[in-house]
This record gives structure tokens, C-alpha cells and sequence, in this order.
């Protein structure tokens, strides 16, 4: 494997296991994971807080106020908001559309996007988003969108919910799964689609597994080019 510092894209929608994946294969190949939808899932936690979440100009002036900062302790990412720990409040109901809501915000994205590019400098990354390859990581050495059924993605959300022990039923976990795919893939601000470069897979009906192993080898095959 080549000793260069390598860059590893992981784009799609909610659910696709993104982040599972990624961390995955991150740790074996030794390499730093970072989540960026948990940037911007933080600061959609600030807005709900504020009760602000869908007022643009609320969100756009909030940016001179929120402090966001990503750490990694004992190798796992943790992401804190004014100082405190949010990496298990995030996670929480609700969020999930505050988050594509402020990230539809250009001023919004591009913070981040360049709080995320100088976290990224000069270590070997891989990124999972919606905006990685086309944005954040252009010239990444691989870029990979990660895709599955949405009946696949609210399953398997709502078995994530089960075990955190706050269940949704299926059907609300589905309709908001389609709506955020629709906010998504239709903001003016770089919306979902795969990288013109990227490799598509799709892990509709796939182990967690057999997803890390399609992936760790797409990575090796590019690193070895690289």
C-alpha cells in the first residue's frame, strides 16, 4: 500500500450505512474517519434549540455565534456544540431534518466545507456526506456513492431507533426518509448526486460485511494506483 496520505469519498443518502461503513474500513486501513453529517447535524441541533430551524437568515447569522469542534478520544469521533458533548444528542429524533435543513444553506456548507478540508490535510481520511466527492474531497482517491432501497434504509433506521430504545413506527420512519431524500437530491446548495468518477454501490440486501469487504477492496485496488 502506498505510504502517501490517501483520501477516501463515501457520498449517499440517509441510511445507506455511510458512517458504519466508512469507520469500518477506516480502521483497517489505519486510516482517520470523519463524519461530516454530524457537523451538520450539530448545528441543526443548535437551531432547534433556538427554535429557529427553516428561518435562513436566522441560520446564516447563527454562524458568527455556534462553535462546533470534532475530537477524536480513544479513536472514536465526538462532536462537541459550545463545549459540550452532542455526539449521542444528535442522534436523536428530529435532528435529522434540521440538519438537511440548514445544509441546504450555502454560507452554511461552506464553512463547513472548509472546517472539514482542513481537518482532512495532510492525513490519509475517509469522509462520508452527500457532498464529499463533489465538493469536499474533488480530486479524493476514490469516491464512492453508497446507495440502498428506501424501504431498506427505514428498516434498517428503525432497528437502530429500537436499540437506542426510542422505536418509530416504520411507516413515519419511511415517509421521512423520502422527504429528506427529496430535500437532499433538490437543494440549490450542492445537492446529493454520485461524483461523476464515483463507484455506485448498492447495499440493498447486503451484510454490513459484505459492504466493508466491496469497499476495503475498491480502496486497495486505488490506493495501489496511487
Amino acid at each position: 500500500m502506498s505510504t502517501k496520505p490517501f483520501s477516501i469519498a463515501i457520498d449517499g443518502p440517509a441510511g445507506a450505512g455511510k458512517s458504519t461503513v466508512a469507520k469500518a474500513v477506516a480502521a483497517e486501513l489505519d486510516a482517520m474517519y470523519l463524519d461530516t453529517g454530524a457537523m451538520y447535524r450539530a448545528f441543526g441541533l443548535y437551531m432547534l434549540r433556538r427554535g429557529a430551524v427553516g428561518d435562513r437568515q436566522a441560520v446564516i447569522d447563527a454562524l458568527d455565534d455556534v462553535d462546533i469542534a470534532v475530537e477524536f478520544i480513544d479513536g472514536a469521533q465526538h462532536i462537541f456544540l459550545g463545549g459540550e458533548d452532542v455526539t449521542a444528542a444528535i442522534r436523536e429524533p428530529g435532528v435529522s431534518m434540521a440538519a438537511s435543513d440548514v445544509s441546504a444553506v450555502p454560507e452554511v456548507r461552506a464553512r463547513m466545507v472548509a472546517l472539514q478540508q482542513k481537518i482532512a490535510e495532510g492525513h490519509s481520511v475517509i469522509m462520508d456526506g452527500r457532498d464529499i466527492g463533489t465538493k469536499v474531497l474533488p480530486n479524493a482517491t476514490l469516491k464512492i456513492y453508497l446507495t440502498a432501497s428506501a424501504e431498506e434504509r427505514a428498516r434498517r433506521r428503525c432497528l437502530e431507533l429500537e436499540q437506542k430504545g426510542m422505536p418509530e413506527p416504520y411507516e413515519k420512519v419511511l415517509r421521512e426518509m423520502q422527504e429528506r431524500d427529496y430535500q437532499d437530491t433538490h437543494r440549490a446548495a450542492s445537492p446529493l448526486r454520485p461524483a461523476a468518477d464515483a463507484v455506485t454501490v448498492d447495499t440493498t440486501g447486503k451484510t454490513l460485511e459484505q459492504s466493508v469487504a466491496t469497499i476495503k477492496r475498491l480502496a486497495l485496488e486505488a490506493i495501489g494506483k496511487f
